[in-house]
């Protein structure tokens, strides 16, 4: 097997039942799941590993596709961008405002995944508790229903 830590992995149509019924099993785990190797051999898989193949079998189960990379990854501009959902030159105004850090190779920026999910993980926050306001706004106001 060979292990491409960046490239997006989707399910098939005929794979989502198998999925869901995977998921079903992992969202009513009581007892530390086993893999069977080809010998026989059972392995309790450790915690950090269930987790992550929670979050896989779910997504894959919803039809979307998903990556396994390491969170010390480091990532171009143009990844970095595209994992924002935003253009490559507004993410590089956010790196020049000390919005996120990043570093230089050459001539390059590079921003670590890691940082880069926490500025997202803030960003989500801070969109979150605005919304939240101006729906206590309008409720105030009588706009709201």
């Amino acid at each position: 097997m060979t292990i491409h830590d960046d490239e997006p992995i989707a399910a098939t149509e005929n794979e989502r039942p198998v999925l869901n019924k995977i998921e079903g099993v992992l969202e009513n785990v009581h007892h530390v799941p086993k893999l069977v190797g080809p010998d026989g051999e059972e392995i309790e898989l450790p915690r950090s590993v269930l987790d992550v193949l929670q979050q896989v079998v779910y997504e894959l189960a919803h039809d979307r596709a998903v990556a396994v990379v390491p969170v010390n990854k480091e990532l171009t501009t143009q990844e970095a961008a595209n994992l924002l959902n935003v253009s490559r030159p507004y993410l590089i105004k956010l790196l020049e405002q000390g919005e996120l850090p990043f570093f230089k190779v050459g001539s390059h920026r590079r921003i670590r995944l890691n940082d880069l999910l926490e500025y997202r993980k803030r960003r989500h926050e801070e969109q979150e508790r605005a919304i939240n306001e101006i729906a206590q706004i309008s409720q105030e106001f009588g706009l709201y229903d």
